[in-house]
């Protein structure tokens, strides 16, 4: 296993994993878009495969029981040195913990929450998975961000979480967040407030690093998904937000150099 050796800083989101109902499917969506192969593990999520790149593990994917009807959703995990603190903590801050705390095997110790506003994330506590390795390049998870209604009640819970600075945008109609440790911005928290879909919800968007975006949006149609937002310029890079076949919603972004 070729992985990183040095542990996450407490609060950056370390790992991102996917449940649907159709594990076999949607490893062939992935593995057209984005050139993943799989390996299978660890036994106590169930049906589960981590998704490798080059021999990087970059992301997880397992299989919703036949009788939970959940919403399909990308989530990200925040890594922690304390799983069973950090759920504690999360209660006392205002939100809920549904999933844990629990071993994944000799991976490490996991709890799934939702934050004040009801999105939901991870805790990941490592021993011998660290995360997600070979970022930055194409088919990596590069950018984690929070669409809510506003930032400045999710935020509070976030900075009770750990330890973030949080550093606004300064802009009169932009309600934007990036949320740094050590100096480094590791997540954002962009407020849409009306604009934020109903069906949806306060929730994590995860984005993918691409070669071509324009291309990356022309063959999520063509495996079965769905182009949501066209591809576009922005100050980080081009990017379009699109859905698997199954629904769960994400980004692809070139980064600007």
């Amino acid at each position: 296993m070729t992985e990183s050796t040095a542990r996450h800083t407490p609060g950056t989101p370390c790992w991102v994993s996917l449940m649907v109902h159709g594990l076999g499917a949607t490893q062939e969506f992935y593995g057209a878009l984005f050139g993943w192969e799989f390996r299978p593990g660890p036994e106590q999520l169930g049906p589960y495969v981590r998704a490798l790149l080059d021999d990087h593990e970059v992301a997880g994917i397992g299989q919703l029981p036949a009788d939970r009807h959940l919403p399909v959703a990308w989530t990200p995990y925040l890594a922690t040195d304390d799983a069973d603190t950090t759920a504690d903590t999360i209660r006392h801050c205002g939100g809920t913990v549904g999933v844990g705390p629990l071993d994944a095997g000799e991976a490490g110790r996991m709890a799934i929450g939702s934050d004040s506003v009801g999105a939901v994330f991870g805790v990941w506590q490592a021993a011998q998975h660290i995360g997600a390795s070979g970022a930055g390049r194409p088919g990596t998870p590069v950018w984690n961000e929070l669409i809510t209604h506003e930032t400045a009640s999710v935020g509070k819970f976030y900075s009770c979480l750990f330890e973030y600075h949080e550093q606004p945008v300064v802009s009169a109609d932009l309600d934007y967040v990036t949320l740094r440790l050590d100096g480094r911005a590791v997540a954002g928290i962009h407020g849409v407030g009306d604009v934020l879909p109903r069906e949806h919800g306060p929730h994590w968007m995860t984005y993918f690093e691409i070669e071509d975006v324009d291309e990356a949006a022309v063959r999520v149609t063509e495996l079965g998904g769905d182009l949501l937002r066209a591809p576009c310029d922005s100050a980080h890079g081009r990017l379009a937000t699109v859905a698997d076949p199954e629904g769960a919603v994400f980004s692809v972004v070139r980064s600007a150099d």
